[in-house]
């Protein structure tokens, strides 16, 4: 373990109906030691939210039944989650896209597919500056 590890054991949700990404976001973060919870879709994520409460939530956006941004809105509507940060998953990485994620209340996004590089450094710079400077789109998306 290096010193750089100073999130360990942050709890982390990961919504997406892709087996392929939950497994592998559920791998990038548990090596960086996150405790990470996986979910398929809102109903699942919702039973995890009964005895799990999240840090950060990754959500995808084209989620089965309901979406993740109206997912989004509700989980902003509950005042017992207003300090879990909340980045939209997707694959439609353009500034429309963005805006829209926003509006529901994310506070920034990820482009898929995952980057395995980058993944745990954008969740670690979130974690790092929740409750100083929220609502932005993470730079090294940008790049």
């Amino acid at each position: 373990m290096h010193g750089a590890k100073i999130m360990a054991n942050e709890p982390i949700l990961v919504v997406d109906d892709n087996p392929l990404n939950l497994k592998l976001a559920r791998l990038l973060l548990a090596v960086e030691g996150y405790q990470v919870r996986t979910a398929e879709h809102a109903a699942t994520a919702l039973a995890v939210l009964e005895t799990f409460h999240p840090r950060l939530i990754l959500m995808d956006v084209q989620l089965p039944g309901m979406d993740g941004l109206e997912f989004t809105r509700r989980l902003r509507a509950d005042p017992s989650l207003d300090d879990v940060i909340i980045l939209a998953l997707t694959a439609y990485a353009m500034e429309a896209d963005e805006q829209k994620a926003l509006d529901a209340g994310c506070d920034g996004y990820v482009a898929k597919p995952l980057d395995t590089r980058s993944l745990p450094d954008v969740v670690r710079s979130y974690l790092d500056r929740q409750g100083s400077q929220r609502r932005q789109t993470c730079p090294t998306e940008a790049g």
